[in-house]
């Protein structure tokens, strides 16, 4: 293939993915203004549905914003040479590949973060603002960012800098050890991530003795389930929307409660949603989704071995000298399609897995419980009830919530 000929089918992969997305988005706006189902009429009141219909219409106008700035940035960087022209300034540091590399992303990741961060402080404290969700300081803001910055470049270089240096020593095979890395490093992650990460960002305290923790050690005895590990995070330092979640496993296993869940929640319904996410530990969906992650990593890790020999990929960006960092870039941008597909798998089954947690919290605890605490949580955050089927099917990682309480009261 010539290297002209790839440089526009990365052009068209780029436009194409923004149109479906942009047709998607269109076909989802058009269902903003329709009527409640019966079902969900008790979930907003007139001037509560209005002020959500309003967030959705805001929300839909500025992603547009956002991912048309973005798309119009990207083809820039493409047809003026962009890549080659960053690739040229890292190698007049060092002729280190590993060093090149990381110099080459840091310079797009820093470029990207300070023309994108207008965006996200306008989304906090403009949008988020004015429906009355955003609890974050600038300090806060600008600390997350430091924060955030600070760990890409420590956990992403030293990745990165792994996975160059076993391409340089096995060649082609190197996906094999980049495999195992990344999959020692998911489970890792996975089993000490509230003990490591979250503290960075938020304040983790025990859930306090009293009617919640007896509600819900009560439940776990009944269920045969062992929570020695219930935290109470900060999440309103940030933003008055709530949520739970469960991570770990064996000892290392925790549930995490969201103060602004439990200041918003009756016991008997923050027990439900409790309900719900032992669901998923005893269904084993955490399990599922680890070892899916692993695999769909090692299937991607393979196929980038296969390609990233080719010089086409570099020269594709107009870059004479292939290199490791190149190809990565042309060979994400090829195989996103592919990413696509899988992503519509795992939301399907992850949307699978939400009706057997729900049914699990149905027949373990209460079914009435559950509705009445996703119908308070969808009100507390402005939920689109009324979403279009097909971007649910692209985007939702959740039934609807219509289809959560038919499937509850079914």
């Amino acid at each position: 293939m010539q290297p002209t000929t790839l440089f526009y089918i990365l052009i068209a992969i780029l436009i194409i993915s923004f149109i479906i997305d942009k047709v998607l988005d269109f076909l989802n706006s058009k269902h903003f203004d329709d009527e409640i189902p019966d079902k969900l009429k008790d979930v907003y009141n007139k001037e509560e549905y209005q002020k959500s219909q309003e967030y959705k219409k805001v929300n839909d106008k500025f992603s547009n914003i956002t991912s048309a700035f973005s798309l119009g940035l990207t083809l820039v960087f493409f047809f003026v040479d962009g890549f080659k022209h960053v690739d040229d300034f890292a190698r007049s540091f060092t002729d280190n590949s590993i060093l090149v590399a990381l110099i080459f992303f840091g310079i797009i990741m820093l470029a990207s973060d300070i023309l994108t961060t207008p965006f996200s402080y306008y989304k906090t404290f403009v949008i988020e603002e004015k429906f009355g969700f955003n609890k974050s300081t600038k300090k806060t803001f600008w600390l997350d960012k430091l924060k955030g910055g600070l760990m890409s470049v420590v956990l992403g270089g030293g990745i990165l800098s792994l996975i160059i240096w076993f391409y340089q020593f096995s060649g082609e095979n190197f996906w094999l050890y980049a495999w195992a890395l990344v999959a020692l490093f998911s489970l890792f992650m996975n089993m000490f991530y509230a003990k490591l990460i979250v503290p960075l960002f938020n304040k983790q305290t025990a859930l306090e003795a009293g009617e919640l923790k007896s509600a819900i050690e009560e439940y776990s005895k009944k269920v045969g389930f062992t929570i020695n590990n219930i935290f109470v995070i900060d999440g309103s330092k940030r933003s008055t929307k709530a949520n739970a979640y469960f991570s770990g496993f064996g000892s290392q296993k925790r549930i995490t409660l969201y103060d602004t869940l439990i200041n918003d929640l009756e016991t008997d319904e923050i027990v439900a949603v409790l309900a719900h996410e032992v669901g998923h530990y005893k269904r084993k969906h955490i399990v599922f989704n680890l070892i899916s992650s692993i695999l769909l990593t090692g299937f991607t890790l393979f196929i980038l071995s296969l390609f990233i020999n080719s010089s086409v990929l570099s020269e594709a960006l107009s870059i004479s000298t292939p290199s490791f960092h190149i190809g990565l870039i042309a060979f994400g941008i090829l195989y996103s399609p592919i990413s696509e597909i899988t992503g519509l798998f795992m939301n399907y089954m992850s949307r699978k897995f939400e009706y057997q947690a729900d049914n699990f919290a149905k027949e373990t605890f209460e079914g009435k419980a559950l509705i009445t605490s996703l119908k308070k949580l969808s009100k507390n955050s402005l939920s689109n009830l009324t979403p279009h089927p097909a971007y649910v099917f692209a985007h939702y990682s959740h039934p609807t919530l219509l289809e959560r309480i038919e499937n509850l009261e079914g």
